[in-house]
C-alpha cells in the first residue's frame, strides 16, 4: 500500500474550472473535492465528482487516429503519436506553404489557459484564434465594451457584499460556478434579495424574491421599462450619472415611450410589479448586481438585453462600487507582476482576420472573433480560404444550429482535427483525433485569476494517463516542434511554468501548499473620484461612438418578438446542474442521474393537445423529429419550451447516450445565419416547433 497523497489540481468537466483537491492512493483516485483553501469551501458540482468516471471510461477515445473512411464514416485507423504528429505537422506545412499560414483556423472552449493556444497559432503565422463565444458570451463582452470600455471580465461580481441580485438569462443555481453559488448564497444569508427575470421557473427562481416569468424574447422591453422608472422617479444615483455617465439627456429622450404600463403588453408583467421592482433596487444601490447575463446566444436583440443591464447598473451606482460590479483588480493593482505570456515568444500577425473582426467587423473584438463567420470564408475565399481546421475541446456541430449546413461550409477542408478527451460529432466528422487526457491525469499551464483578490493557480496530474493520451502541452509543444517553432518546443511542463513565473517573484514550490498563490491580501474597490473608463469620454457611455459608426444604433427602437405560429412553440434551451452541454452525456455517472432530456411544455399548451406529464412526445421542425418525454408544469411561459441543450447524440461509440434525448440545434434550421451583428452572438431562440403526443 502506497502513502495517501493530496494533489491540487483543477477540475476540467466544465468552463469554469473550479479548483480542486484530489486524493490519491496506490495510483488512484480515492475523493476528488473543491479545493477547502478556495472559495467552494470543499464542495463540488455533480460533474466534477464525475471526473473518476470520465477517466475509467472505455468509451473514450484512447490514442491518436487518422480517418480512413468519408467524413463521418467513423472509420479510423489506430497510430502512433509520432505518426499522429508527423502527418498533422506535414499536413499544416503543405496548406501554409500552398495558401498560406492565415489559411490555418482554431477554435477553443475558452477558460484561463488560452496563452498557449494563442501562442501556437501566433507561431503558426495566423491570426484566426477563436473560440466558442459566438455561442455562448460574445453579446455580453461587447455590450460591456460598448458601455464600459472594457471587456466584461473587467468588472467582478461582489456577491457577498451586494444588497440585491438581478439573474436575467442567467441560470446561476444550475449552470453551476461553485464559488459563485457560495458568493450568492452568502450574499443572501446577510439580507441581499433575489430577482430572477426568465421563461420558465429554474431553480434559482425557485430561491428568489421577485420571479418575473416574461413572454420569451422581451427582456429587452422589460429593461427598458425599469430604466424610464429610475429616470422619471429620480431613483438613479445623481451624483454619480453627473460624474461618471456620459450622453444621459440622450438616454433620457429615448425612453420616454418605454413605460412600465407599455411594457406590461409585451412582457405580461405588470406595470406596478415592475415599478415596485424598480423602487426596490433604488434602495438597495450602489450595492445591486444586475448580471448582464452569461450564455446569451439567444435572441436577436440580447445585445441590448445585456446592454440596457450595464445602463441599469450605471444609474444605480453600481458599476465600481462594493457590492456592485466592482472593477476587477490584476497582479499590477498590487504591484506584482503577472505571468510572462507565452504569446509573446511570436509576433502577432499582421493579416486580417479570416472572420472580419476588428476590420470588416470593427466593433467586433478581434480577441476570440466569430468563428462561425470564419466558417464562412472556407466556402467564399473571402478574404482568403481557410483550409484547415483546429478544433480544441470544442464541438461546433453540437454548439451550433443547423449542423448539416455546418458540415457542409466544412467540405473545402483539406484537414480537420480535434484534440478532444471524449467524442462529439465533430470528433467523428474530422480527419485526426489527437486524444487529449482527462483533467486528472494531465498538467496544464500555469493561469491568473483576476478579481477582486487575484490569483495564480496550477493544474497538475493527479494520475497518470489510463490509455495512449497527452496533456496539451505535449500535443501542441510536439507539433511546435515539427513546424520549426522551437521557442514553443517546451520539453517539460516545469520548463513552461518556470518561463511563465519568470517575472512574478513565485516559485513552484510555492503552489505546494495549496495549489493556489495569493497576489492581495484584502480586495480594493475604486472610489467614485478613481473610476475612468477607456471610452472616449472616459466615462460610462450611453451613445457608444465605435458603434455607431459601425452602422449599430446604441438606443435603438424596439422591436418587438413574433409570436409563434398557431401551434407551435419557440424553443428555449438551457442548462442543469448535472450536465455540460454535450460533453458529458454519455459519462457513466452523469447519464445515470439524466439519461434525457424531458420537454418543457406550459400545463395549458399541454392540455389542448391532450399531452400529461410524462407522456411520450415528438418536437419536430423542417424534417428533423425526435421523440422525448414531458415534463407538464405551470412554470413556463405558454409560448414556449424548454429542454436542456446537449442530447441526441447519433455516435454509435457512445452506448449510453444514443439516441437518447433531442438535439435541440438540429430544430434551428438556417439558424447559422441568424445573428444579432450588435454583439455578435448567433440567436439560437428565434426558432419555432411543433409537439404532439406519441
Amino acid at each position: 500500500m502506497g502513502e495517501p497523497q493530496k494533489v491540487f489540481s483543477v477540475c476540467g468537466m466544465c468552463t469554469v474550472r473550479c479548483p480542486i483537491q484530489v486524493d490519491v492512493e496506490d495510483g488512484d483516485v480515492t475523493f476528488i473535492q473543491g479545493n477547502p483553501h478556495s472559495g467552494l469551501k470543499g464542495a463540488l458540482c455533480a460533474r466534477g465528482a464525475a471526473g473518476y468516471a470520465l477517466e475509467h471510461d472505455v468509451e473514450r477515445p484512447q490514442f491518436p487516429m487518422i480517418r480512413v473512411g468519408e467524413r463521418g464514416q467513423g472509420k479510423w485507423r489506430r497510430v502512433s503519436w509520432d505518426e499522429a504528429l508527423d502527418h498533422v505537422a506535414d499536413k499544416l506545412k503543405t496548406i501554409i506553404k500552398a495558401n498560406g499560414p492565415e489559411t490555418v483556423l482554431w477554435s477553443d472552449r475558452g477558460g484561463p489557459f488560452p496563452d498557449l493556444h494563442q501562442a501556437f497559432m501566433r507561431g503558426i503565422g495566423s491570426p484566426n484564434y477563436c473560440n466558442h463565444d459566438a455561442a455562448c458570451a460574445r453579446n455580453v463582452q461587447h455590450a460591456a465594451k460598448s458601455v464600459m470600455g472594457i471587456g466584461r471580465k473587467d468588472v467582478s461580481y461582489d456577491y457577498k457584499n451586494a444588497k440585491h441580485i438581478v439573474l436575467q438569462t442567467r441560470n446561476i443555481f444550475e449552470a453551476i460556478n461553485v464559488s459563485e453559488v457560495n458568493q450568492v448564497l452568502d450574499g443572501m444569508a446577510a439580507g441581499a434579495k433575489l430577482t430572477v427575470i426568465d421563461v420558465r421557473g429554474t431553480v434559482t427562481a425557485g430561491k428568489a424574491d421577485n420571479f418575473f416569468m416574461i413572454r420569451p424574447g422581451t427582456d429587452h422591453a422589460f429593461n427598458l421599462a425599469v430604466i424610464h422608472t429610475l429616470i422619471s422617479e429620480k431613483l438613479y444615483d445623481a451624483d454619480y450619472v453627473s460624474r461618471v455617465v456620459d450622453g444621459f439627456d440622450d438616454l433620457v429622450s429615448y425612453i420616454q415611450p418605454y413605460t412600465p404600463k407599455w411594457a406590461e403588453t409585451e412582457t405580461g408583467v405588470k406595470a406596478d410589479q415592475i415599478i415596485t421592482f424598480a423602487r426596490q433596487l433604488a434602495s438597495a444601490a450602489p450595492a445591486v448586481i444586475w448580471h448582464p447575463g452569461w450564455m446569451v446566444a439567444r435572441y436577436e436583440t440580447s445585445f441590448h438585453v445585456c446592454r440596457t443591464a450595464y445602463i441599469i447598473n450605471a444609474l444605480l451606482g453600481s458599476i465600481g462600487a462594493k457590492g456592485g460590479l466592482a472593477i476587477t483588480n490584476k497582479p499590477g493593482d498590487y504591484g506584482r507582476k503577472g505571468l510572462k505570456k507565452l504569446v509573446d515568444l511570436f509576433p502577432k500577425p499582421e493579416t486580417k482576420r479570416a472572420d472580419g473582426a476588428g476590420w470588416k467587423h470593427p466593433h467586433i473584438d478581434a480577441g476570440p472573433g466569430l468563428v462561425n463567420l470564419a466558417y464562412d470564408a472556407i466556402t467564399t475565399g473571402d478574404p482568403y480560404p481557410i483550409k484547415a481546421y483546429l478544433c480544441f475541446r470544442h464541438d461546433p456541430l453540437m454548439a451550433f444550429p443547423d449542423p448539416d449546413a455546418l458540415k457542409k461550409k466544412w467540405e473545402n477542408l483539406d484537414l480537420l482535427v480535434s484534440v478532444t478527451f471524449s467524442w462529439s460529432d465533430t470528433a467523428w466528422h474530422s480527419d485526426v483525433i489527437l486524444p487529449m487526457s482527462p483533467y486528472l491525469s494531465r498538467e496544464s499551464i500555469i493561469a491568473c485569476k483576476n478579481g477582486l483578490k487575484p490569483h495564480l493557480f496550477v493544474r497538475k496530474r493527479a494520475l497518470s494517463p489510463r490509455y495512449d493520451t497527452k496533456s496539451e502541452w505535449e500535443i501542441l509543444c510536439g507539433l511546435a516542434s515539427r513546424l520549426g517553432m522551437e521557442s514553443l518546443a517546451f520539453e517539460s511542463i516545469e520548463a513552461i511554468w518556470n518561463y511563465q513565473l519568470e517575472p512574478t517573484g513565485v516559485s513552484l514550490e510555492d503552489f505546494d501548499a495549496t495549489g493556489m498563490v495569493s497576489l492581495a491580501d484584502s480586495a480594493k474597490y475604486r472610489t467614485l473620484d478613481e473610476l475612468s473608463f477607456p471610452t472616449p469620454s472616459g466615462k460610462l457611455e450611453m451613445i457608444s461612438e465605435k458603434w455607431e459608426k459601425a452602422g449599430y444604433a446604441s438606443l435603438p427602437q424596439y422591436v418587438s418578438p413574433a409570436s409563434p405560429p398557431a401551434g407551435q412553440f419557440r424553443i428555449t434551451f438551457g442548462r442543469c446542474g448535472v450536465h455540460t452541454q454535450g460533453h458529458t452525456v454519455n459519462n457513466p455517472l452523469l447519464n445515470e442521474q439524466m439519461p434525457i432530456n424531458p420537454i418543457w411544455i406550459n400545463e395549458e399548451r399541454a392540455k389542448e393537445l391532450g399531452i400529461v406529464d410524462g407522456d411520450p412526445v415528438t418536437v419536430s421542425s423542417n424534417g428533423y423529429t425526435a421523440k422525448s418525454t414531458a415534463f407538464v408544469t405551470k412554470f413556463i411561459h405558454p409560448e414556449a419550451v424548454f429542454m436542456v441543450h446537449g442530447f441526441g447524440h447519433k455516435l454509435p461509440v457512445e452506448t449510453r447516450a444514443f439516441n437518447q434525448g433531442v438535439a435541440d440545434n438540429e430544430l434551428m434550421p438556417g439558424g447559422l445565419e441568424i445573428i444579432d451583428m450588435h454583439g455578435g452572438g448567433v440567436a439560437m431562440q428565434e426558432h419555432f416547433i411543433t409537439i404532439s403526443k406519441g
